[in-house]
C-alpha cells in the first residue's frame, strides 16, 4: 500500500468549502459605540460592565447575548443549533465556555487570539460543506477591561501605552451557517494559517509581530486559489492595525502583490483617530464586529462581491513573554462571495 504524501506546499491548509452565512449579529461597549461603525451595531450596552459584578462577567454577557440575538433574528430554537464553534482571550477561553454553558449548545472551543473570528467560520463552514453539521453558530467576544488586566496592567495603575499599543474591542458577535440558496454570503475557500514567527518580543507591537503570518496566509491562499489580490473587492486583516498593516503591504509587494486600496484593517475601521486607541483596535471580537455590522450587510447589498477576510493573532500569553519568549503569530483566511 502506497503511503499519501502531504500535498505541496502551496496547497497545504486550503480548503475548498460551501456553506452559507444566514445571519449575524452584534453588540459592542459605549466605547465602540462612539466609533465610525456606531450606527451600524445591532445593540449597544450602557457601561463597560452590562450590569454585571465583574468585566469577566460582562464579556460573558456579550458573547451570550450575541449568540441569543442571532438565534432570535434567525428564528431559529437553540436545541436545532448542531454546534457554537466560539473563542475569546481570557485564560482557558472562559468567556466562551461559561457561555456555551447558559445557552446549552454542543460546544467547540477554540483559540487563535484575535484570529480566532476567522477559525470559528473556517471550522463551521467546514462542518456544513462535509454535512457533519446543517445549522452551525460561530461566536467570539472580548472586553478591553478584562484584557488589558490579563496581558497588560490593571488600568488602575494608569501606566502610559505606546504609540504601537492596540484597544481591545468590547463586544461580541455571532454568526449562523448552514446551506441555503439565501443569506449575507456564502464562505467558498479558506486557509489555515502557518504559525510565523519573527522573533519580536514586544506585547505592545502586535501589528508587527502578526504581519509575517498575515502575508504568509494571503500569499499561500492567492496562490491556492490561482487568483491575485485585484481579484478581490476587499481584503480585510484584523488586526494589524496602523503599527502592522504597512508592514503587510511592504512583504506582499516583495512578492509582486500590491492590493492598494483593496486592503483595509478591522483594527483602523472600528476607531476613530480622535478616540486616542493609538495604532488601532484589536482583540478577538474587533473583526468580528466589523465583519457582522459593515461587511457582510455590504455583500448582501451587492456592493462588494468578494472578500478576503483574514483575521491574525498574537499567540503570546503574560507568562511567556514576562520569561522572555518571543512573539508567535498566526492568520487563517476565509473567502466570502455575495450570494446572486
Amino acid at each position: 500500500m502506497k503511503v499519501q504524501t502531504a500535498s505541496p506546499i502551496r496547497q497545504r491548509g486550503h480548503l475548498r468549502l460551501d456553506a452559507t452565512i444566514a445571519a449575524s449579529a452584534s453588540i459592542v461597549g459605549p466605547f465602540e459605540a462612539k466609533g465610525p461603525l456606531g450606527h451600524l451595531f445591532d445593540r449597544v450596552v450602557q457601561d463597560d460592565l452590562c450590569g454585571q459584578k465583574s468585566y469577566e462577567r460582562a464579556e460573558q454577557c456579550l458573547l451570550r447575548g450575541a449568540v441569543e440575538l442571532l438565534l432570535d433574528r434567525a428564528e431559529v430554537r437553540a436545541t436545532d443549533v448542531d454546534m457554537l464553534i466560539g473563542g475569546d482571550l481570557l485564560d482557558q477561553i472562559t468567556t466562551t465556555n461559561f457561555a456555551g454553558r447558559d445557552l446549552g449548545v454542543p460546544l467547540l472551543g477554540v483559540y487563535s487570539a484575535c484570529a480566532t473570528t476567522s477559525e470559528s467560520l473556517l471550522l463551521g463552514a467546514l462542518a456544513v460543506t462535509s454535512k457533519a453539521a446543517s445549522t452551525v453558530v460561530c461566536a467570539t467576544a472580548s472586553h478591553h477591561l478584562s484584557a488589558e488586566r490579563q496581558y497588560r496592567f490593571p488600568l488602575e495603575l494608569a501606566v502610559q501605552r505606546a504609540p504601537t499599543a492596540q484597544w481591545t474591542a468590547t463586544g461580541g458577535a455571532a454568526f449562523l451557517l448552514g446551506r441555503a440558496d439565501e443569506g449575507l454570503a456564502r464562505i467558498v475557500a479558506a486557509t489555515v494559517g502557518t504559525v510565523q514567527d519573527y522573533g519580536l518580543k514586544d506585547p505592545n507591537n502586535m501589528g508587527a509581530a502578526m504581519a509575517p503570518a498575515a502575508a504568509d496566509t494571503v500569499l499561500r491562499h492567492l496562490r491556492a486559489r490561482g487568483q491575485a489580490s485585484r481579484d478581490y473587492d476587499l481584503i480585510l486583516t484584523g488586526d494589524l492595525a496602523r503599527a502592522g498593516l504597512p508592514l503587510l503591504e511592504e512583504l506582499l509587494g516583495e512578492e509582486g502583490e500590491h492590493p492598494a486600496h483593496r486592503l483595509q484593517d478591522a483594527g483602523v475601521l472600528l476607531y476613530d483617530p480622535s478616540q486616542d486607541v493609538h495604532a488601532g483596535g484589536s482583540g478577538a471580537a474587533c473583526s468580528a464586529l466589523v465583519l457582522a455590522s459593515l461587511i457582510l450587510p455590504r455583500l448582501r447589498r451587492g456592493e462588494l462581491r468578494r472578500v478576503l477576510l483574514v483575521a491574525t493573532g498574537s499567540l503570546h500569553s503574560p507568562r511567556s513573554y514576562q520569561q522572555g519568549e518571543t512573539i508567535p503569530a498566526v492568520a487563517h483566511a476565509v473567502e466570502m462571495e455575495a450570494i446572486v
